[in-house]
């Protein structure tokens, strides 16, 4: 009955109204014009997600990050189980899926319908595989697994997959009750494959959607401290191209930071960043190429996003470095016709230096009063260590929620890549220009661009992202630009960047970190062993390698060879990596017990505590430390052995 009624009232509120369908959403996904007005029909856009369900408020586990195989409920079928991932009443649209390890049949159920409309392999699904879903609207980039492809549905939609343990996000849009929505049939998506192969080809090569409007270019010097108005342009009209090139400076990158944009539209500063931070890739000029933004091979940076104003617009620079600096800036207008739903495109940035990786925090992107649609993001990561400094999760805050209508996963699964992976990676809607390395050391840039999953609100909106470094007791610096349209009235609580905040981190080359006076276990030589002994790179560790043994059983025996300087009478310390695998072993120095065995059993991966293994007489020379595996605690998966050092101390 309910059901009846909505399709009853469907018909009468729109009447003559558009329809939105797959064809209308799959024109969207390359359409930045469409940005710079409220939508219509309204919708509000929010997320499902497998984040850590103990996480109810910021009084109780706010940062409980067992983040995997979370589910609304499970349903039982006549041969399988189906956990489900999405239910939500229509009329909307999926606009996006990301799992960090899809697993199972994803099956997708619209309106009133018990069978599902799709029914495929998720990894399929995701990967671009199947027919209507190719590269690169589905993708893998640096281990994250996505899919944009827009699904509209009429009255309700669920998805779910018969296999659980994995990590997910679904993005989807709802409109009003009433609102014309054709659901997404296959037959419609078979229809459509040469509309689809277009949309993946212009996401293939987004820059080639440059507008067709003249470049006009102005070399700029400016001294320190100095100001230049670099344009001023008369409307209606939209700021189409803006762009970067010829950038001469001592330190380019110091340069990029150091060079304060402002762009003022009718008479409003919306856009206050570094210039290079501006372009979504920060320090310097790392090449990627997305939609709105890029950088090229070049070095020459360019924004596509549309920039609409009544009057007025003007763009100055102010630099704030001690050097002297030149670049030619590009500009480009495009007539706009300004309505009663235009709006004005933001974009600000703030910086934090040194904070505190414990306690766990909700770092503020950005917040913001008015009405407008949220449309990007890009974060800077300075990181001198090489553990992983973003298990942190989005949290989106829309019109007045108590509760995030977005929670996610972690920070490099909001920006659509997996498992704190440093590869470099780009696409339309997301990238990863920079990642120094080793590991995640150094500086990282990363962005992500709301198009087809744009965020609109009505009175206000707030992002936050937790911080949650793996290191303890350690400080990093992260920068945020956020990017979104709103109205005139619209205001925002980021404060403009003081001149101390422009500066880029000093990064030194990488050293990694040795404990004082530790003979490292992946140096000592292989006497005798079997199964696979070799050395393996873990964070946290001496040198932050370890002597790794696996392929074992309880009876085998790893027998090592360790150099000493003089003979003498040492104390022999040692440290072993633990983990939820690792088994139990008996010690021995020069064939003499050292020792009750250790259990290195451990619920996570971490080094153990330093353990005396005894005084022995030691020889100038090789010695030798046997490990004999005796078993496993009755909680451990497997018998692996991990040595990190011995330390010897004189007695």
């Amino acid at each position: 009955m309910i059901a009846s009624c909505l399709a009853v009232l469907a018909l009468t509120v729109s009447a003559g109204a558009p329809e939105i369908s797959i064809r209308t959403l799959l024109d969207e996904m390359t359409d930045l014009h469409r940005l710079t007005r409220l939508p219509d029909p309204s919708y509000t856009c929010r997320q499902f997600s497998s984040y850590d369900r103990a996480s109810k408020s910021p009084e109780q586990d706010w940062f409980a990050n067992a983040d995997a195989g979370h589910f609304l409920r499970e349903e039982t079928r006549p041969d399988h189980t189906e956990y489900v991932l999405m239910d939500a009443e229509g009329p909307g649209a999926v606009v996006r899926i990301w799992s960090a390890n899809p697993k199972g049949t994803l099956r997708v159920y619209l309106d009133e319908d018990p069978e599902p409309v799709i029914e495929v392999p998720m990894t399929d699904f995701l990967s671009g595989k199947t027919p209507y879903n190719p590269e690169p609207i589905a993708h893998v980039r640096s281990a994250g697994w996505n899919s944009y492809l827009p699904i509209p549905y009429a009255k309700w939609c669920k998805i779910t997959s018969d296999e659980k343990d994995f990590y997910y996000h679904v993005n989807y849009r709802t409109y009003p009750a009433g609102t014309n929505v054709k659901s997404f049939t296959p037959v419609q998506a078979d229809e459509l494959k040469p509309l689809i192969r277009e949309v993946a080809q212009k996401l293939t090569a987004p820059k080639a959607l440059a507008p067709d409007a003249t470049v006009r270019t102005k070399p700029v010097k400016l001294g320190p401290g100095k100001t230049e108005l670099v344009a001023t342009l008369s409307g209606p009209a939209a700021v189409a191209v803006l762009s970067v090139e010829d950038l001469r400076a001592p330190d380019p990158d110091a340069a990029l930071r150091g060079v304060l944009m402002t762009m003022e539209f009718d008479g409003q500063p919306t856009v206050v960043a570094p210039l290079g931070d501006f372009f979504g890739t920060a320090p310097g000029r790392s090449p990627y190429e997305s939609l709105p933004m890029g950088v090229a091979e070049n070095g020459r940076m360019w924004s596509h996003w549309r920039m609409p104003f009544r009057k007025e617009a003007r763009v100055s620079l102010t630099n704030h470095t001690d050097k002297p600096v030149s670049a030619t800036i590009g500009m480009a207008a495009e007539p706009y016709a300004w309505d009663d739903r235009s709006m004005y495109f933001h974009a600000k940035w703030r910086i934090e230096h040194n904070i505190p990786t414990r306690p766990f925090r909700d770092w503020n992107y950005v917040e913001i009063d008015g009405q407008g649609v949220f449309v990007g993001a890009a974060q800077y990561v300075a990181n001198r260590v090489k553990t992983w400094w973003g298990e942190g999760d989005e949290k989106i805050y829309v019109d007045g929620e108590t509760f995030p209508s977005h929670f996610g996963t972690g920070t490099e699964d909001y920006f659509g890549y997996a498992w704190c992976s440093p590869a470099k990676f780009t696409h339309a809607y997301h990238n990863q220009p920079r990642c120094d390395g080793p590991g995640n050391y150094g500086h990282t840039a990363v962005n992500r661009w709301h198009i087809l999953d744009n965020i609109p609100f009505s009175k206000g909106l707030r992002f936050d992202m937790e911080i949650w470094h793996w290191t303890e007791d350690f400080t990093v610096t992260v920068a945020a630009m956020s990017y979104w349209y709103a109205r005139l009235e619209a205001r925002d609580r980021v404060a403009s960047p003081s001149p101390a905040d422009l500066r880029v981190p000093e990064m030194p080359p990488y050293v990694p970190p040795k404990v004082a006076g530790a003979l490292e276990g992946e140096d000592f030589r292989i006497i005798a062993s079997t199964g696979k002994v070799r050395p393996q790179e873990w964070g946290n560790l001496s040198m932050e390698k370890h002597l790794w043994w696996t392929d074992n059983k309880p009876g085998d025996k790893l027998v090592l060879g360790f150099p000493v300087k003089e003979a003498g009478r040492y104390k022999v310390i040692a440290r072993f990596l633990t983990a939820a695998d690792y088994g139990i072993a008996r010690l021995s120095i020069n064939e003499q017990p050292a020792g009750e065995p250790a259990d290195l059993y451990n619920d996570g991966v971490r080094p153990g505590e330093e353990r005396i293994l005894g005084t022995f007489d030691l020889k100038a020379g090789e010695n030798t430390l046997t490990a004999e595996i005796v078993g496993k605690n009755e909680k451990s998966a497997n018998t692996l052995f991990g040595l990190d050092y011995l330390l010897l101390t004189r007695e």
